[in-house]
């Protein structure tokens, strides 16, 4: 590496570094609170025609690999019942077999590149390589099958017709793919939607590139710049200049949208950062065009959209398949905790019933994923007639609004328990960030007003319990000290998820729970 690489290498991971000190709230600053700024009547009109979800293309090549699997496992299966050979082999045995013979043709095509959404786009261009795999796999598998002598001159028929049988179903597949992966592209269904930050000349020639990709996925849904019409016209290439960067932020939590590439020269650095100051609390990924810089890096320092590079400043978090595993580990989890619970739900909600008027359950409003507002429901712990659905007036010690049952059941956190209802919904996670009320407060501001960049808490579903929980940041906020460790407990445990990271939150979750120094 020659001395101006060096100096390039050392300016990018420069550049991480400081954005990667963004997601440190900060103690003494309000200026990132990142309150909604109402977006304008026709970015709004825009919003709506992307509001319809898409389909990832992640996702679609993952179930079209377990389809195939299971296609030529079942072939293989079948093949038995019309050609049994010999009689000699059981249904286990040719169970067994065809199970390997499907999972090395899902490996060679894996490795021959043919799971990518141009492959699968192409209706005839790659078939040869796809036959080309199979042949090789059944050559490799009956030739292993001849050498040990299991093979007699009635099940090698078997075989050939395994084989011919599952190349005609492998191209049938592939060709029905293709025509659906070009007809979800031409409706929007699946696609990848991506916002321009930063208007003039660098989009335009941004958004040239990317037109000119003969496999591009993205859908380019407009443009937002922060400077007047001089610089930035209110029309780029044929799309339109929406609103402002702080009209962005609100415009992406009603859109779909996947992806925000910002069009600006790696030499602008102040300006990079003072956008990703705003734009990093949002659930998407966050690119900066790399194609007309001179500087150049290693290979693996981009990511591509076609043959134009980009540089990766932050990823969404659990996305694609992740997001698949956490919403099955939460179904697991939450029916489980259901069928042990029950009773003591059960008693919570008949006490509550007995000692106080009102109904069982408490009904509030709070901030979701991305923002969006959803209806949290937990066991009444205060006077009907008292309760603050709000939650601006947070409880404190001796507060006399709470009932002596709720008093209990607020100390053991069995009052959350009916949320296991709003995981099942969808609403929110087992683990995850708590999510508060929308207009809490820490004294009197409201915690996006305490903490710079609260709301990146809301990259993710927020949880029933989490690390901060557990950590013991719960309860009452009376000091500002205490939303800002709360919120770099979230943000850790957003930046570094896993299930094992759920799995141990969640066995912690009841040991942790006997310490109620904090809960009211």
């Amino acid at each position: 590496m020659n001395k101006a690489e060096r100096s390039d290498q050392f300016d990018l991971e420069a550049l991480r570094k400081q954005v990667s000190d963004i997601s440190r709230p900060s103690q003494d600053t309000d200026e990132g609170a990142q309150s909604p700024e109402p977006i304008n009547s026709y970015a709004r009109q825009i919003a709506e025609q992307f509001s319809a979800g898409n389909r990832s293309p992640a996702i679609i090549i993952g179930q079209f690999r377990l389809f195939e699997f299971l296609s030529q496992f079942l072939i293989g299966l079948l093949v038995f019942f019309f050609w049994p050979g010999n009689g000699a082999e059981t249904l286990l045995a040719r169970g067994i077999a065809a199970a390997i013979v499907a999972a090395l043709l899902i490996c060679g095509l894996q490795t021959a590149d043919t799971y990518t959404i141009p492959a699968l786009r192409s209706r005839l261009r790659l078939l040869p390589r796809v036959l080309a795999v199979w042949g090789s796999v059944f050559v490799i598998v009956t030739g292993a099958n001849v050498l040990a002598g299991n093979v007699s001159s009635a099940e090698m028929k078997g075989f050939v017709a395994w084989f011919a049988t599952g190349a005609v179903f492998l191209l049938a597949s592939r060709f029905l793919m293709a025509y659906g992966i070009r007809n979800w592209s031409r409706n929007g269904i699946m696609e990848r939607r991506a916002v321009i930050v930063g208007g003039g000349a660098p989009a335009k020639e941004l958004i040239r590139v990317l037109e000119q990709q003969p496999d591009n996925d993205i859908r380019i849904c407009g443009i937002f710049d922060d400077r007047g019409e001089k610089r930035s016209p209110i029309m780029v290439a044929g799309y339109p200049k929406l609103g402002t960067v702080a009209e962005l932020v609100e415009f992406v939590r009603i859109t779909g949208i996947d992806m925000l590439i910002i069009s600006l020269p790696l030499s602008a650095e102040a300006r990079i950062l003072q956008l990703l100051k705003k734009l990093w609390v949002l659930p998407v990924d966050i690119r900066l065009a790399a194609h007309a810089n001179r500087l150049r890096f290693r290979p693996r320092a981009y990511s591509r959209i076609g043959a134009v590079p980009m540089l990766d400043i932050f990823n969404k978090p659990i996305r694609d398949w992740d997001s698949v595993a956490k919403r099955c580990f939460d179904i697991f989890f939450t029916l489980l905790a259901l069928a042990l619970l029950w009773p003591i739900m059960l008693a919570t909600a008949i006490a509550i019933k007995l000692t106080s008027k009102g109904p069982v359950f408490f009904m509030q409003n709070r901030h979701g994923f991305n923002n969006e507002i959803i209806r949290i429901v937990k066991f009444r712990s205060m006077y009907a007639d008292k309760g603050d659905p709000t939650g601006r007036a947070a409880v404190t010690k001796g507060d006399p609004r709470v009932t002596p049952v709720g008093r209990f059941i607020r100390k053991s956190s069995i009052d959350e328990l009916p949320q296991l209802f709003n995981v099942l919904k969808g609403d929110i996670s087992l683990v995850g960030p708590r999510p508060h009320a929308i207009l809490a407060q820490a004294r009197d501001r409201l915690f996006g007003d305490v903490v710079e960049g609260y709301f990146a808490r809301h990259r993710v579903k927020p949880g029933v319990t989490g690390w901060a929980q557990i950590n013991g940041w719960r309860g009452e906020v009376d000091h500002d000290d205490k939303i800002k460790f709360r919120t770099a407990y979230d943000l850790y445990y957003i930046e570094n998820w896993s299930l094992w990271f759920d799995l141990k939150i969640l066995f912690l979750t009841p040991f942790r729970l006997f310490n109620t120094e904090n809960a009211y």
